[in-house]
């Protein structure tokens, strides 16, 4: 980016991803999700074309692009109604902590493959008990020999029935005698390896991407499944963490890029005494202010990535933050406006903005919840007090 306008480059990848979008829908998108079927051809069609792998390194077969050129890809998808959830984990934070930590051995093995979108990686950190308080996190790993053996239970992990790999968050088995303090190490966990399990959880939401309950039961791995160090503390988590946030912000936005778009389309469109219902402010007012607020948290957005890419880690996480705060915000003020112009038509499935209510409002409690959000800005931005 320079000042406020992106890049012609940036602007025509977003362009492209766009009309490949377009040519999918959200009515493709919730056909198949409403049929227990994956997104699988649009995947794979975004990955040939190199849009999946646009953040990894040229030596690897990536466009060696950033983390700004992947979030505009999720959010253009999203903006035709075919968001896919698992570019905000497997590009986005496994690919960008492999890059960033990974040995010359784990970069050729898995790089190359998250830039074709052949392979897609979920991520694996929240438990029971360990959600935001990560630093209760009790999934373990204990040396045996040169090898790792993993025990643990992971909850809510995207997409792993899709995934040929999990990267799991956990600590050495030294480790839990530093409480309050997560050191976490990371592993790369093969979905097919003996002793994992993982079991659907039913969840309210029309997606093709599903969550799961994932058991680690004294799963062996070879010395080089640890990315990265075992001692490296918070570093090389963030790394692929304020990606995350920032994907998540890129999703919430083309959703509800999206939804607005429906709503202004149907406002245009939608005759009561032979007038228009978008000529009244009471409608145009809630479409105005959700296009406003959607703008404000593209722009946070777009802060965030230019200070990630900069290598300002930081400033990012202090960015990446507030842009998913106000993504979320914005994306269901967005949702519920169109819905409301809609009236009773928002509700059905012909117009497929019922489904984006309770998806919308997931971007309010995932990747990190609004509340954490407001701790992190009140004692970090602020310098206030904890209460915790």
């Amino acid at each position: 980016m320079t000042g406020f306008s992106e890049t012609e480059e940036r602007q025509a990848l977003r362009a492209a991803v766009s009309d490949l979008g377009r040519r999918y829908g959200g009515e493709w998108f919730l056909k198949k999700a409403r049929a227990g079927e994956k997104s699988t051809e649009l995947w794979d069609e975004a990955g040939k074309l190199g849009y999946l792998g646009v953040n990894v390194p040229e030596e690897f077969g990536g466009g060696g692009g950033n983390i700004g050129d992947l979030a505009a890809v999720a959010e253009e998808l999203a903006a035709q109604g075919c968001g896919l959830l698992l570019m905000v984990v497997s590009p986005a934070i496994c690919a960008t902590i492999i890059t960033r930590f990974g040995t010359d051995a784990q970069k050729q093995e898995w790089l190359p493959r998250f830039a074709d979108g052949s392979l897609r990686m979920a991520f694996a950190i929240t438990e029971p008990d360990a959600g935001s308080n990560s630093h209760k996190i009790t999934t373990t790993a204990r040396r045996d020999g040169d090898d790792w053996v993993l025990n643990g239970r992971k909850v809510f992990i995207s997409g792993v029935d899709e995934a040929a790999a999990v990267m799991v968050v956990g600590r050495a088995e030294d480790q839990h005698s530093r409480e309050g303090k997560l050191k976490p190490a990371l592993f790369i966990v093969p979905t097919d390896a003996p002793g994992v399990e993982y079991h659907p959880i039913e969840m309210d939401i029309i997606s093709p991407d599903k969550q799961f309950t994932l058991f680690l039961d004294d799963v062996r791995l070879p010395a080089d499944a640890l990315v990265g160090s075992q001692d490296a503390a918070l570093l090389q988590l963030f790394a692929g963490l304020n990606p995350e946030r920032i994907m998540a912000a890129s999703f919430a936005i083309g959703m509800g890029r999206y939804a607005l778009d429906k709503g202004v389309d149907y406002a245009k469109s939608r005759q009561v005494w032979s007038t228009p219902i978008g000529a009244h402010q009471g409608v145009a007012h809630p479409l105005a202010e959700a296009k406003i607020g959607l703008e404000l948290a593209k722009v946070m957005t777009q802060k965030a990535a230019a200070l990630y890419d900069a290598g300002d880690d930081m400033g990012a996480g202090e960015a990446a933050n507030m842009a998913k705060y106000a993504a979320a915000e914005a994306s269901i003020k967005a949702v519920d406006t169109a819905v409301q112009v809609h009236g009773g038509n928002g509700l059905t499935a012909e117009y497929g903005l019922g489904a984006l209510v309770a998806a919308a409002r997931v971007n309010r409690i995932a990747p990190v919840s609004r509340e954490m959000i407001l701790n992190f800005v009140a004692q970090n931005t602020l310098g206030l007090p904890k209460s915790y």
